[in-house]
């Protein structure tokens, strides 16, 4: 996150009045809905979209659809004060519908690396009125960080990493640029195998080939659907792949790995772990 965009988020943070009791929030995003249980501040939440999955007890509260797919019918029949949501949240002209009706609607920033994260903590922080809590999170987190760094400056490669979200039916979709699998893999200390273009997108046999992956990235839930790792590395391109051959299919939780919430330090540190066994090694 740049310095202007941090700023700019602070003033914001700084600005919202602290009426944190009386707030009936529905939070969209699974990192955010992590934060309010992280932080003890779970009992403002009236509603939660269908990708809060973590921790379990958020799924026990009414659902307001996928996040890129609101319903406006949805989020009122809950009758909150607040919808907060990351910038992937949507569409566009039901978040209108809901500020037409005077709900505040925040939309929160969502870029891929840790400041983005305490960003999001800060925030949740100041709402919830667990600022305390949520500085004591985000030095936790900032240590916890700083310590994969310095152990990070000490490994001589990068290696290359092949974030595959899809694989099922035909070419597999693989993470480049300005995703969060590219921020986690670098915040592990590794380089994204896919260059050239931002987002998700088909790669062919040959484009597979030609990443040179040394590791393959995926989450658990696409091993499932696959029916396990044999199946990744029985794909005639990814057997072609440095990580092919040497049968290195590295599997994640989705919202551990991709989620960019309080968790973040803990899935950087395990990747990191993954892909540098000498990290490992020097315990």
């Amino acid at each position: 996150m740049t310095r202007r965009r941090l700023i700019a988020l602070g003033l914001l943070v700084a600005a919202l009045p602290a009426r944190a009791q009386t707030r009936r929030v529905v939070s969209v995003g699974s990192a955010l809905t992590e934060i309010f249980y992280a932080l003890g501040a779970e009992k403002m939440l009236v509603g939660v979209d269908t990708t809060s999955l973590y921790p379990a007890a958020a799924r026990s509260l009414p659902q307001v659809g996928y996040m890129r797919a609101l319903s406006a019918e949805g989020v009122l029949s809950l009758k909150p004060t607040l919808v907060i949501a990351t910038a992937a949240a949507g569409p566009a002209t039901t978040l209108d519908q809901l500020k037409a009706t005077g709900i505040e609607v925040l939309i929160v920033p969502d870029h891929y690396d840790y400041e983005s994260v305490v960003a999001k903590i800060e925030l949740v922080g100041r709402l919830s009125g667990k600022t305390a809590e949520a500085a004591a999170m985000i030095a936790q987190g900032r240590g916890d960080m700083a310590k994969l760094a310095a152990k990070l400056a000490t490994v001589p490669t990068r290696p290359r990493v092949l974030f595959l979200l899809s694989m099922g039916g035909g070419a597999p979709q693989a993470a480049g640029t300005g995703t969060a699998a590219d921020g986690i893999i670098r915040l592990a200390g590794g380089t994204n195998a896919v260059e050239g273009y931002a987002g998700y997108r088909l790669l062919t046999p040959e484009a597979v080939i030609a990443s040179r992956a040394d590791f393959v990235l995926v989450t658990r839930q696409t091993v499932e659907a696959m029916g396990g790792i044999e199946k990744i590395l029985a794909q005639p391109a990814i057997g072609q792949t440095p990580a092919g051959k040497a049968g290195r299919v590295l599997q994640f939780d989705t919202l551990l790995l991709l989620g960019f919430g309080p968790r973040t330090p803990e899935a950087a540190t395990q990747l990191a772990s993954a892909l540098h066994p000498e990290l490992a090694r020097a315990r």
